[in-house]
């Protein structure tokens, strides 16, 4: 019994699409458009294209508020300034630890969106004074906030679980770490 052995060629029978400028002939010249050099897209994929970016510039008109904020992925507030951060962090903490209540009250659910909004803007306070401060304080900072924000996501975790003993460790665990941090500031 004999084996051949498996061969792969390519196959140069594609070549791939090209389109042309979408400049009209000048009447004059009676010239056909040129053709765009370098370019794979066809006309329906670039049509494509500019229907998806006009959809997604439009996501706050369409959509509304609340969609359009799904989208940002920002860490940083635009023109928070570090001094803004500084001082509106400690609002921000005092916000978070509030959800005490809820979780003495065993309101999970209101617990999870008040800690969500909370920490949210607790982390871009936080993130903001980390980047304006020099560079050898930063790692220290840098660990701490990684603590808290864990903890942050294990009593998440936790209260969807509805496990009162792991929500209580995580919130004193944020407590621990926001007086840290708050003291390093």
């Amino acid at each position: 019994m004999s084996f051949t052995p498996l061969v792969l060629q390519p196959n140069l029978s594609y070549y791939p699409p090209t389109f042309t400028c979408c400049s009209k002939p000048s009447f004059r010249s009676r010239e056909m458009p040129q053709k765009v050099l370098g370019t794979n897209f066809s006309r329906r994929r670039v049509g494509g294209i500019a229907a998806m970016v006009s959809i997604l510039l439009a996501q706050e008109v369409i959509f509304g508020q609340e969609v359009a904020e799904g989208f940002e992925l920002k860490m940083v507030v635009p023109g928070q300034t570090f001094e803004k951060a500084v001082s509106e962090i400690r609002g921000h903490a005092q916000a978070l630890l509030q959800i005490k209540s809820l979780i003495e009250s065993e309101s999970w659910g209101e617990a999870q969106k008040v800690l969500r909004k909370n920490s949210a803007y607790l982390k871009q306070d936080i993130y903001t004074i980390i980047q304006g401060i020099p560079g050898n304080e930063r790692p220290e900072l840098r660990k701490l906030y990684s603590n808290l924000f864990n903890n942050a996501t294990r009593l998440d975790y936790a209260a969807r679980d509805k496990d009162a003993s792991r929500v209580w460790q995580c919130y004193d665990n944020i407590v621990v770490a926001l007086n840290d941090i708050l003291s390093r500031i």
